[in-house]
């Protein structure tokens, strides 16, 4: 696929090569099932021996032989064969409903406190919590393969908010800051185009046709282990049999996997020069494997084998078989020119501040040195700034990550008090700052929301909310979003009560003053899409906008109204109307927007989570009509941005920070 291809683009590929996936494999089963039968028919015919008897007039032969096995057995050979594949395959993926996480916990790997103080580990949230907030992705639980000293990682889950990554052990102590960074990128390119919902459901129609040739292996070791010889042999060919077929039928889908799989990886590495604008950041990690390994000595790398990084198992024939590409290739495609020994030599200069996990570790590109992030356009006393994109120029922006971003990002998070920044990184005082964040600047209405809180029996959260309120406050509206995805992996680590406890500590403070603002909405928004039980088992959404045509009205006007302000003069009506037609007008969609009156927020949020059934393509033209309505005057507003960014969450269409232009230390609007 082309690297130039759009986020929905490739959600839309990943989906249809869902689809002939699935396909594949059902033949694959096909034939597995073909071949059981086969089998069990010669052993049927072979244990019957003279006693098989011909009817009169027919010749011998062994396809005369085979058509006079009882259509029965036939039947339930297949029968069997797909029941116990189906069964396998099912209780596999149901063991990985629950996404990433569940694939990490399979592997063995260990989740990286938000609150650890190894500098190794610290470095590696740093780099993960930069790309997240750069690319509009909600901060993925971090773990590490304790046990795996080779250069390894992966990404899972089901959809872009709801992931992990995972590195091992040997990534962290070996890689300088920049390949880590590359690495990264990587991983998050594949949760950007959509490999991670494929990949996962691989492991367990995998899991269903490997099973088939266990059962033989099983058979085989239970006859050897006979002390009775009579009438085994049968049942030794049987179980060789079945040992032979189920890896027939894996060799069928190692061809599979890792035809799609290589295509991906380049993709990947594309993607991670385009993010970090150092190529020698991932083309220093693939030299680095090629110096040591990536193998992976876990019992399910073969079933994950394509989800790493970097060749996870050895494999016979491996131009055939791998499911990544060369090492060599790879890094001629990212680093034309790459000079192993030159490059080496310059990294073992600047080893010693990357052992000690220094932030500014080896080779850190001019691009993210500490110059400042040059302004396109100085913002306005409302929060404002200049938007020269069109429509669709902004939509193509939902799953991009580009270096100035993650500039952006980076001055972002050291601009953040370092009190704060340690309380993000606790269960217990990351969930005070949510709640802060909704704490009113004025005294007596924040006496009043402090004192809900504490009727209703959440007096330590309420406490712990007052306390951090002044850091929070003091950095402006803009850092609204990237505090409360710092906080959101803290939190949900939290118990289930504690989560319920917050939201109903959040609803507690936004109806405190009887209102619900915007930025109130954001939150509680974004806090009850990201801990809801269901929040990673997302529908394979196929609907299309003309179907949800009032949920899309409902979210017009919602943005509409964000972008004009309260206090304009008379013409306010007409400017609703202006942005929702232009909204309209960009979706193709037919009809007179209806009334602009204020929309109820409990509209605006079952309008959200109908939409979420769109389909990526769909969704799409969505942005494209919402970017429409909110830049129709040529402007975009702090408020018109963070709602974007909340729609692109809930909906999976990851948006970068679309005002990162601006230097932090002017953010407080």
């Amino acid at each position: 696929m082309p690297a130039a291809a759009t986020f929905f683009e490739h959600q839309h590929l990943a989906r249809r090569n869902t689809r002939v996936m699935v396909v594949l494999f059902l033949l694959a089963v096909l034939a597995v099932v073909i071949a059981v039968d086969l089998v069990v028919a010669t052993v049927y015919i072979w244990s019957l021996n003279s006693d098989f008897t011909l009817p009169a007039g027919t010749k011998p032969g062994v396809l005369v032989g085979y058509r006079h096995v009882p259509s029965a057995l036939y039947l339930g050979g297949a029968a069997l064969t797909a029941g116990v594949i189906l069964i396998v395959s099912t209780v596999n993926v149901v063991r990985l409903a629950g996404g990433g996480s569940a694939v990490a916990q399979m592997i063995g790997a260990r989740r990286v406190a938000p609150g650890t103080r190894d500098p190794l580990e610290r470095r590696l949230l740093n780099v993960v919590e930069e790309m997240a907030i750069a690319s509009g992705v909600r901060v993925p639980a971090v773990y590490v393969m304790e046990d795996e000293r080779g250069i390894n990682a992966f990404a899972a889950g089901y959809d872009v908010s709801n992931c992990v990554l995972a590195v091992t052990r040997g990534t962290l102590e070996t890689l300088t800051r920049d390949e880590l960074q590359g690495v990264i990128g990587h991983e998050f390119s594949h949760i950007l185009n959509g490999d991670m919902r494929l990949n996962i459901r691989m492991i367990g129609v995998l899991a269903g046709i490997v099973f088939i040739g266990s059962v033989g292996e099983f058979v085989m070791r239970s006859v050897r282990g006979s002390r009775n010889g009579r009438n085994t042999g049968g049942i030794f060919a049987l179980g060789l049999a079945l040992f032979v077929i189920g890896y027939v039928g894996l060799f069928f889908a190692r061809l599979i996997k890792a035809a799609v799989s290589r295509q991906r990886e380049f993709l990947a590495d594309a993607s991670s020069v385009q993010f970090t604008r150092n190529p020698d950041g991932i083309a220093g990690a693939l030299d680095q494997i090629g110096r040591s390994t990536g193998l992976i000595s876990n019992r399910y790398a073969e079933e994950l084998a394509h989800m790493f990084f970097g060749q996870a198992i050895k494999v016979w024939f491996g131009g055939l078989f791998d499911t990544h590409p060369p090492l060599e290739e790879r890094i001629r495609r990212v680093r034309p020119g790459f000079q192993p020994s030159a490059y080496r030599r310059r990294r073992e200069q600047a080893a010693a501040p990357t052992v000690a996990g220094s932030e500014e570790a080896f080779g850190r590109s001019a691009g993210f040195a500490a110059a400042g992030v040059a302004s396109a356009g100085r913002r306005n006393s409302d929060g404002s700034a200049a938007w020269g994109r069109s429509a669709g120029e902004s939509a193509a922006l939902v799953g991009t990550v580009d270096g100035a971003k993650i500039d952006y990002a980076a001055r972002l998070l050291a601009a953040l008090p370092g009190p704060l920044r340690d309380a993000l990184r606790e269960t217990g005082t990351a969930r005070a700052v949510v709640v802060a964040l909704l704490l009113a600047p004025k005294e007596d209405v924040m006496a009043e929301q402090l004192a809900a809180l504490e009727a209703a029996g959440l007096a330590e959260l309420a406490r712990g909310a007052a306390a951090v309120a002044p850091l929070a406050r003091g950095l402006g509206p803009a850092f609204r979003l990237p505090l409360l995805d710092l906080a959101l992996p803290a939190v949900q680590l939290a118990p289930a009560q504690d989560k319920s406890g917050l939201i109903e500590a959040l609803k507690l403070v936004i109806h405190a003053d009887r209102r619900v603002s915007l930025e109130e909405f954001v939150v509680m928004t974004l806090v009850r899409h990201q801990l809801a039980p269901d929040a990673g088992t997302s529908t394979f959404a196929r609907r299309r906008l003309a179907e949800l045509k009032p949920e899309v009205l409902v979210l017009l006007g919602l943005l509409a109204h964000a972008g004009v302000r309260s206090d304009a003069t008379g013409d306010r009506e007409q400017r609703l109307l202006e942005a929702m037609r232009a909204g309209i007008k960009a979706m193709n969609l037919e009809g007179e927007p209806g009334s602009s009156g204020e929309i109820a927020i409990d509209a605006a949020a079952r309008a959200l989570a109908a939409l979420r059934e769109l389909a990526p393509l769909q969704k799409a033209i969505l942005v494209r009509g919402l970017f429409a309505a909110v830049s129709v005057d040529g402007r975009i507003r702090l408020a018109e941005a963070e709602l974007m960014r909340l729609v692109g969450a809930v909906l999976d269409c990851p948006l970068p920070p679309l005002l990162e232009s601006v230097d932090p230390a002017t953010l407080q609007a």
